[in-house]
C-alpha cells in the first residue's frame, strides 16, 4: 500500500512512528485512518488512490481535471472524437458479447471497463469546455448541473 517513501518516511511525515501508522492502516484494536490523514498520506504520495477507491466504493470513478494550460477548441473537438471512439468500442464489444445470447464474466467486466473510460473521458470532456469557455466562477443555474425549463 505505502510504497512511495516506504512506511518509516511516511509515518515520519505524519508524525507517528511505523507501529503506529500500521497500527490505522490495518485498523488494530479499534484504531483506524481518519480521512484526513488518508488525504495527506496519499498528497504525499502523488497518487489519487484513496479518491479511487472512494469513487469506485460508492459505485462510481474519480476523474481528475485536467490542467487545461493551452487547450483550445480544437483540443475539445479531438476529446468529442475520442468519446465517439469509445461508443464505438463499445457498440463492437457489445455486439461480439452477444452473440451467443449471454454476456459472460470477462465480456461484461470488458464492457464495464469501456464505459468508465467513457465516464472518465465524458467528464474531463465537460471540465476542459468549462474551464476554456465559462467566466471564472460560473456555475450551473441550479447548483447541481442540472438545466430546467
Amino acid at each position: 500500500m505505502i510504497t512511495v517513501h516506504g512506511w518509516n518516511g511516511t509515518a515520519a511525515t505524519l508524525g507517528l512512528t511505523k507501529s503506529a501508522l500500521e497500527a490505522r492502516v490495518y485498523e488494530v484494536k479499534g484504531s483506524g485512518m481518519r480521512v484526513d490523514t488518508a488525504l495527506l498520506i496519499q498528497a504525499y504520495a502523488g497518487t489519487s488512490h484513496f479518491a479511487q477507491a472512494v469513487a469506485a466504493a460508492s459505485g462510481g470513478v474519480f476523474v481528475a481535471l485536467p490542467d487545461v494550460g493551452a487547450i483550445d477548441g480544437d483540443d475539445l473537438q479531438a476529446k468529442f472524437h475520442e468519446l465517439y471512439a469509445e461508443l464505438g468500442l463499445l457498440s463492437q464489444t457489445y455486439s461480439a458479447a452477444i452473440k451467443d445470447g449471454e454476456i459472460d464474466a470477462y465480456e461484461r467486466a470488458a464492457l464495464d471497463d469501456i464505459a468508465q473510460k467513457m465516464h472518465r473521458t465524458m467528464k474531463e470532456l465537460m471540465a476542459t469546455m468549462f474551464q476554456v469557455y465559462c467566466q471564472p466562477g460560473a456555475r450551473a443555474p441550479f447548483g447541481d448541473g442540472g438545466v430546467r425549463p
